[in-house]
């Protein structure tokens, strides 16, 4: 007798659709991580153990929040334990080059200063941007010139480089200037309010100096329409705060679809400062016929722009806006607090400075774009300030293909961690104050200031280094010397020195500064 057995084909294309699952979930979950931890081994390359699903997420969440219980002396610039805890851990235990999970994403940790040269300057793409969290992107844009790749990458870059000129950027320091004297008014009649003129102002340094910044690039990017341009701020401001929780979390693809209340509240300040940014852009397409010379202006001329190699979409103009924002306020109020902090602890250096400011540009004067080139010494504090408290603690790419850096074989897919914390306070590439506050270190210009050329990589390096590097630096200058011809600065009794890795290197307290006026 024959048996026929009836197979539904519906259920049998289920069956095998979910045996796929199993076997894909399997590879990830179990089999990649088995099979990458013992290929780096056999060449010399360990790490903390992998854990299923999570990889070394548990770890680094409970290493840091042990750090941030802490609270380092004033005077001591040996932060890199505070804010990355685990790489100095397991630096310690696994040498330079380690291997670790963040979740099942593999990364390797170099710091190498010629490695990670070869890294950043590759033309190649070799090296792409490292995968990051969907909540993280809504921040600056997956289409801004962060994350966007290959020829999209060239055309945005061809586009905005113009606006980054030094030409265009001597003219935006009257913006800086503007902003930074209406900061400087504020000051004046918060201390007339005082009962006597000799009372001293304290104000907190880090949140004054984010409004600034705030200010002069929603000014200088968006001319006319800064109304609109700082509710753009507001709402990043806020979305940041709501993102930043998401930054140590294990990511499971699908999960930033979740209807959860805090997604409900990042998608509805996405799209208030989408809004708010196509106000602008519409407002300015219907007002302006060439659209005019600000960072806006130069995208607008590239929308209308009849050659594909010089066109950009609104959408796209959209996500430069969201970069530009969060990039161009977040790294110069660092630079600031840090170089405030560094200057109210070392008098004699704030001194200097402000004898120099005082020699080149008077006690009044307004300073300008001529002035910043005669002030070396300023420069030389800046980029010591920039070494020991640099706005990035890491930066990271991608291998997009199977690859050998130095004596590394690096797989397809691995992520590549390179610690600029540490590469800047190495007591190999600094000597041995490494750790001290030493400008004169860049007496003699960045590439000689250490063992390497490019041991500093505060801005990156290659073609894809920060594009408002000199923007940032004029802006800098600006306030810097405007606040020292006016005022002496000392550190609040309350200041604690807590510098935490809130996307961008921060003071965990904010930095209280008594503002005492020169006159006085």
């Amino acid at each position: 007798m024959e048996i026929t057995i009836s197979i539904n084909p519906i259920l049998a294309l289920l069956v095998l659709i979910l045996a796929l699952k199993i076997y894909d979930a399997f590879m990830i979950l179990v089999w990649q991580p088995f099979v990458l931890t013992r290929r780096f081994k056999k060449q010399g390359i360990s790490g903390p153990k992998y854990r299923f699903l999570y990889g070394n997420i548990g770890e680094i969440k409970k290493m840091k929040r042990e750090a941030q219980l802490s609270i380092l002396d004033a005077s001591s610039n040996d932060v890199f334990s505070r804010v990355l805890p685990h790489y100095q851990q397991w630096i310690y235990i696994y040498g330079e080059t380690f291997l670790y999970w963040s979740g099942t994403e593999p990364r390797i940790c170099i710091s190498d200063p010629e490695l990670a040269k070869q890294i950043l300057s590759s033309k190649l793409g070799f090296f792409v941007k490292s995968q990051i969290r969907p909540e993280i992107i809504k921040l600056v844009g997956i289409k801004g010139l962060v994350f966007v790749e290959g020829t999209d990458w060239v055309r945005h870059r061809r586009i905005l480089n113009p606006a980054f000129s030094m030409d265009r950027l001597k003219n935006m320091t009257n913006v800086m200037v503007a902003c930074t004297l209406k900061m400087l008014e504020e000051w004046k009649e918060e201390r007339s309010k005082k009962e006597t003129e000799q009372s001293k102002i304290i104000k907190d340094m880090n949140r004054d100096y984010q409004r600034l910044t705030a200010d002069i690039i929603a000014t200088a990017a968006f001319g006319s329409s800064y109304v609109e341009g700082v509710e753009v701020f507001r709402s990043q401001l806020e979305l940041k705060k709501c993102c930043k929780t998401f930054l140590t979390d294990m990511f499971i693809p699908g999960s930033q679809y979740l209807p959860t209340p805090l997604r409900f509240r990042i998608w509805k300040l996405e799209r208030k400062m989408d809004n708010s940014i196509k106000r602008i852009v519409s407002s300015r397409l219907q007002s302006e016929s060439d659209y005019g010379d600000d960072l806006l202006g130069i995208m607008l001329k590239a929308y209308k722009a009849e050659e594909n190699k010089r066109k950009m979409s609104i959408e796209e103009i959209i996500h430069e806006c969201r970069t530009f924002f969060f990039a161009g306020h977040e790294t110069t109020s660092n630079l600031l607090t840090w170089t405030t902090m560094l200057l109210c602890l070392h008098q004699d250096w704030q001194e200097k400075r402000r004898e120099e400011i005082f020699k080149k540009c008077g006690k009044e004067k307004t300073p300008d774009s001529e002035t910043f080139s005669k002030l070396k010494m300023m420069n030389m504090v800046i980029m010591e300030s920039l070494r020991l408290y640099g706005p990035v603690s890491a930066l990271s790419r991608e291998a997009s293909t199977n690859i050998k850096i130095g004596n590394v074989d690096i797989p397809k897919g691995t992520t590549i961690v390179i610690p600029l914390l540490k590469m800047h306070s190495d007591k190999t590439l600094w000597g041995s104050d490494a750790d001290k506050f030493n400008p004169m270190r860049f007496e003699n210009g960045v590439s000689k200031a250490a063992n390497h050329p490019n041991a500093l990589l505060a801005f990156s390096v290659g073609p894809r280094a920060c594009i408002g590097q000199n923007f940032v630096m004029i802006e800098a200058k600006t306030v810097l010397t405007m606040i020292l011809q006016r005022f002496r600065l000392r550190l609040s009794s309350e200041y604690k020195h807590s510098p935490i890795d809130n996307l961008t290197i921060q003071p965990q307290y904010g930095l209280p500064v008594m503002l005492q006026p020169l006159e006085d």
